[in-house]
C-alpha cells in the first residue's frame, strides 16, 4: 500500500475540488459519489499545488544528476586512494573549472573566432556583425572596437611572437592587417574570389596562411602583403588552415569531406586523409608535448611507430567534423589512430592543451569537451555552456585560461585548473 487511509482521502478530495474548479460539474458528482468524497473547501487548490511541486522537484533532480555525473569524471583523477601528490597530479592541469570566469557581451551578431595576446591580457573576437572586438580577460571589460570589414568576420590571429600585427580574415573577400600599437589597418590583401575563412601566422611571423570558399590555400608575404604562393587542391569550400610548431607543413581542411598535409615549399599535397562523413570543420597539428603523449598513446599500437618515416620527426593531426566525431591522424602515413566519439552534433573546433595532455573541442551541442591524449577518453564534459552553438575555442599561451565563443553573440573566459 503506497498510500494511507488519511492520505487517499486528501487525495480524493483534491480531486473533487479540482474537478469542481475547472467547472467538471458532473465529472465531479459522480467521482464524489465513487469515492465517499466530503466537501472540503481549504483543498480547493492542493492538487495544483502538488503537481506544481513535483515538476520542480523533477527538474532539480536532473540538474543534481547532471552535477552528479560531472563529479564522478573528476573523482577519475581525485577519486579515493589519489593523491594530488600522485603522478596523476599533472593531468588535473588543464581542466575547465565552472563557472566561466568573465562572460564577455556586446558583439550583436554570432562570435566566429577568439584569439588570446601572446604578450598582453587581452583576447580579440570576431563576429558576423563584420566587427573585431579587444577585450580584457583579467577584468571582462572591453578595451576598443576595430571596424573595417564590409560582411561577417570568419577569424583573427595574432603575430605569435610579440603580437604586434592582428590578421583578420571575412566574407567581403579581404584579409586585413591591424597594427597593436594604432589599433590600424595596415594593409587589405585582395586576391581570394569568395568568402575568406580561416587566416594564421607561420610561427616565424613573416607570412600568413588563408583559405577560402574558392577552394584555394594562399600564402601571403606580411611585410609586403603580396601573395606569393597559391596551392590549389581541395574540391569544395576550404574551411581552416594549421601550421605545424616547425612551420614547414600545413594541413587545410574543408567540405570535401577531406584533410590536405602540404609542404609549404610544394604546390601539390603530400597526404590525403579521408574518413570523415561530412564537412571537415577544424584541422590542428598537435604541439611538441601533444606529440610527445600521442607518442605514448594507450591507442597506438607499435606497428604505427614501425610504418613511420624515420627521416621526419612525427606529426599528428586531429579533425574534427560536422559527422560530429573528431579523429587523430598520423601524417605522414595517413592512417587514423583513433575516432573519439561523444558529441551529439557538428564538431566546430579544436585546440591543444599546451601541456599536451588534453585537446579540447566544442560543438553545437553546446558543449566543451576535454579527451585524455594518452587513452582517447573524455575526461570532462561542461555541458550548455552557451545559450547556443559553440563555435570557437582559443588556449592561452602563457596561463591556464580558456576561451570560448557562441552564436548566442557571448565569450566566456575558464580557468583551467
Amino acid at each position: 500500500m503506497i498510500l494511507t487511509n488519511k492520505e487517499r482521502e486528501k487525495l480524493h478530495k483534491a480531486i473533487y475540488s479540482y474537478l469542481l474548479s475547472q467547472n467538471f460539474t458532473t465529472s465531479a458528482q459522480a467521482f464524489m459519489q465513487d469515492a465517499s468524497v466530503t466537501e472540503d473547501p481549504s483543498s480547493s487548490d492542493l492538487l495544483e499545488k502538488k503537481w506544481s511541486s513535483v515538476v520542480r522537484l523533477q527538474q532539480k533532480v536532473m540538474s543534481l544528476q547532471s552535477e552528479l555525473d560531472q563529479l564522478k569524471e573528476e573523482m577519475v583523477f581525485y577519486g579515493p586512494g589519489k593523491k594530488i601528490s600522485d603522478s596523476n597530479s599533472n593531468k588535473l592541469v588543464g581542466l575547465p573549472r565552472v563557472p566561466e570566469k568573465h562572460t564577455l557581451t556586446g558583439h550583436r551578431e554570432p562570435v566566429t573566432c577568439v584569439a588570446f595576446h601572446p604578450v598582453y591580457s587581452v583576447i580579440a573576437s570576431s563576429s558576423e556583425d563584420a566587427s573585431i572586438r579587444i577585450w580584457d580577460y583579467e577584468s571582462g571589460s572591453h578595451e576598443r572596437s576595430l571596424k573595417g570589414h564590409t560582411a561577417a568576420v570568419n577569424c583573427v590571429a595574432f603575430e605569435p611572437n610579440s603580437g604586434n600585427l592582428l590578421a583578420s580574415c571575412a566574407a567581403d573577400l579581404t584579409i586585413k592587417l591591424w597594427s597593436f600599437d594604432s589599433f590600424e589597418c595596415t594593409k587589405t590583401l585582395h586576391g581570394h574570389d569568395h568568402n575568406v575563412s580561416c587566416v594564421q601566422f607561420f610561427p616565424a611571423g613573416d607570412f600568413l596562411l588563408s583559405c577560402s570558399r574558392d577552394t584555394s590555400v594562399k600564402m601571403w608575404e606580411v611585410s609586403t602583403g603580396f601573395c606569393v604562393k597559391t596551392y590549389q587542391g581541395h574540391t569544395d569550400w576550404a574551411r581552416q588552415v594549421a601550421i605545424n610548431t616547425s612551420g614547414n607543413y600545413f594541413a587545410s581542411c574543408s567540405n570535401d569531406e577531406t584533410i590536405l598535409v602540404w609542404a609549404i615549399d610544394a604546390l601539390n599535397p603530400i597526404q590525403t586523409l579521408a574518413g570523415h562523413s561530412h564537412v571537415v570543420e577544424s584541422v590542428c597539428f598537435a604541439n611538441q608535448n601533444a606529440t610527445a603523449s600521442l607518442l605514448d598513446a594507450d591507442f597506438r599500437h607499435k606497428t604505427e611507430e614501425e610504418k613511420m618515416n624515420s627521416s621526419r620527426a612525427p606529426e599528428f593531426i586531429v579533425s574534427g567534423s560536422r559527422d560530429k566525431t573528431i579523429r587523430i591522424w598520423e601524417a605522414w602515413t595517413g592512417n587514423c589512430l583513433i575516432v573519439l566519439r561523444g558529441h551529439d552534433n557538428w564538431v566546430r573546433k579544436l585546440v591543444f592543451h599546451l601541456g599536451g595532455s588534453y585537446l579540447y573541442s566544442c560543438s553545437d551541442d553546446k558543449s566543451i569537451r576535454v579527451w585524455d591524449l594518452k587513452t582517447g577518453g573524455c575526461s570532462k564534459k561542461l555541458l550548455d555552456v552557451h545559450g547556443h552553438f559553440v563555435l570557437c575555442l582559443a588556449v592561452n599561451p602563457r596561463y591556464p585560461l580558456l576561451a570560448s565563443g557562441s552564436v548566442d553573440k557571448s565569450i566566456k573566459i575558464w580557468e583551467c585548473l
